[in-house]
């Protein structure tokens, strides 16, 4: 007599893991996107994210099928190159229930892309950003993309003479509220900082190293698996707890070895220091560190900056919590008696 499978284990929403994967990837075999998408998967189903609340964006590009891999009952739009941080912030600005998760690539984001990144980071959109950076444009058969170093040699593309674009540079100069960055082939620190961008109500930018194995895994390209592993540099280890969990760090720890940052709903992010004492709510030695990272060829891995505290675009705008397309006729048109303020006021 065969023995009847154990049940699923299931979150605190009642689903199984299962209920927050996709369809089977068509990506190359080993390509990191595959790894982010796993743990997108991983932090949904851990954070009890009911699927239906998240809303997935894309553009063009390897990057931009990601999301068919991962919450395949979230409704998902892919759009054109470049435009898929406009077409999200349209989407937050209609619906506030739905929470809004972008996935792009660094041709989408720091090439054609750039101008609404830019926006969307100013702004403040409340979403995840996640950048599945490779360095070159892979879908296209692999020319090299703006965040390829300079002096990279491809087969059939040559030497690539300019200055790479560092997304979260860019960001932090456009004020984003939360920068991070973090290599595919280190998928405990992808999903924990995963679960911190989910927590955070402003943009959360997320740039993966993730390396292509077909047109850019050179063991001496800083977008390889080989360079990654060697040069990853992390700020910090990083834990996420929820705020309905109990905070217990166990034994004893120095002064300033432990920096715990609370976030707007009350969960709490922990960092533990591994070789420097780093203040992620400082955004002038953000810029120091990841500039310290560029003159010395380091991978800089973490939570490089955040601020829980400043208003969003659909904060700053007043916008209710009702979706724009559930409004009723009598919801938005004024009242006779509002009407006739309106019209004494132009007399």
């Amino acid at each position: 007599m065969m023995a009847t499978p154990a049940a699923a284990q299931v979150n605190r929403v009642g689903l199984t893991k299962l209920d927050y994967k996709g369809a089977p990837s068509t990506l190359c075999q080993g390509c990191g996107h595959n790894s982010i998408a796993s743990q997108i998967i991983a932090a949904c189903y851990e954070m009890d994210i009911i699927p239906e609340k998240v809303m997935k964006f894309s553009g063009i590009g390897c990057s931009s099928k990601s999301p068919t891999y991962f919450l395949n009952r979230s409704f998902g739009f892919n759009s054109l190159h470049g435009r898929m941080a406009p077409l999200a912030t349209g989407a937050v600005f209609a619906d506030l229930s739905v929470r809004a998760l972008g996935v792009s690539g660094d041709g989408d984001t720091a090439s054609i892309g750039m101008g609404g990144f830019k926006h969307a980071v100013r702004r403040n959109v409340p979403m995840i950003y996640i950048v599945e950076n490779n360095g070159v444009y892979g879908l296209t058969k692999g020319q090299f993309s703006a965040t390829a170093e300079e002096g990279l040699q491809l087969k059939h593309q040559g030497v690539n003479q300019y200055m790479p674009v560092d997304i979260c540079m860019e960001a932090l100069a456009a004020q984003a509220t939360f920068v991070a960055r973090s290599f595919a082939g280190d998928p405990k620190q992808v999903k924990e900082l995963i679960k911190v961008a989910f927590a955070h109500k402003g943009i959360a930018v997320l740039d993966i190293i993730s390396p292509c194995v077909t047109f850019n895994n050179q063991e001496n390209a800083f977008h390889s698996y080989t360079w990654g592993k060697d040069h990853e540099a992390p700020l910090h280890e990083i834990a996420y707890v929820p705020k309905l969990a109990e905070i217990q760090l166990e034994g004893e720890f120095a002064e300033g070895e432990v920096r715990e940052v609370t976030m707007h709903d009350g969960s709490t992010v922990i960092l533990k220091k591994l070789e420097k004492d780093y203040d992620p709510t400082d955004r002038a030695h953000a810029f120091q560190v990841l500039e310290e990272a560029q003159k010395n060829n380091w991978l800089l891995t973490g939570l490089i900056y955040i601020n829980p505290n400043k208003p969003t675009l659909t904060e700053m705008h007043n916008l209710p919590e009702t979706p724009l397309n559930r409004l009723t006729e009598a919801d938005l048109r004024p009242r006779p008696e509002t009407i006739a303020q309106i019209n004494a006021m132009m007399f």
